[in-house]
C-alpha cells in the first residue's frame, strides 16, 4: 500500500494533569490524508497526553503495514526523550516511552523530528484536540 507515511501528533491536556485528548494524522508522502482521528483519554499530563497521541498513531501505522514512519511531534520533551537526547526520568512517561519503543519495532524505519507548533498539521492535530475536549467539556456540563 504505502511505504512510508508521515505522521502528526499532539496531546493537550487542560490543566496539568486535566481533561485530555490526543490528535493525529496520517499522511502520504504527497500530503494525502490517509487519516486523522482524536479521543479524549481522561485525566492525564501534557506530557502523558503527548506520548499517547503518538502511541495512538504509530498504532494506526501498523495497521498499515508500512516499512517506515516519519513522526512530526511539537514536544520538544517527547521527541527527544525518544532520539536518547534527554533521558526518561519520570516513572509514568517511562511506561509510555517503553510502549513506543516497542511499537517502533513494526517498522524497518522510524524517525522522531520536533517541528514548530506552528507547522500546519500540528495546527490541525491541535485543532482536534480542542474539539474533542470541548465536546467532552460540553458533555460534563449538561
Amino acid at each position: 500500500m504505502f511505504k512510508r507515511i508521515l505522521l502528526y501528533s499532539d496531546g493537550g491536556a487542560r490543566g496539568n494533569p486535566g481533561p485530555a485528548a490526543v490528535a493525529y494524522l496520517a499522511l502520504t508522502e504527497n500530503g494525502e490524508t490517509v487519516k486523522q482521528d482524536s479521543r479524549y483519554i481522561g485525566k492525564h499530563t501534557n506530557n502523558q497526553a503527548e506520548y499517547n497521541a503518538l502511541i495512538t498513531a504509530l498504532e494506526f501505522a501498523a495497521t498499515l503495514k508500512v516499512e517506515e514512519v516519519v513522526c512530526h511531534l511539537d514536544s520538544e520533551l517527547v521527541a527527544k526523550q525518544l532520539t536518547g537526547e534527554y533521558t526518561v526520568k519520570n516513572i509514568e512517561l517511562q511506561k509510555l516511552w517503553r510502549k513506543t519503543k516497542q511499537l517502533t519495532t513494526c517498522f524497518k524505519k522510524t524517525c522522531f523530528i520536533n517541528v514548530a507548533r506552528t507547522n500546519p498539521q500540528i495546527q490541525r492535530a491541535d485543532a482536534l484536540v480542542n474539539k474533542t475536549l470541548d465536546a467532552e467539556s460540553s458533555k460534563l456540563s449538561s
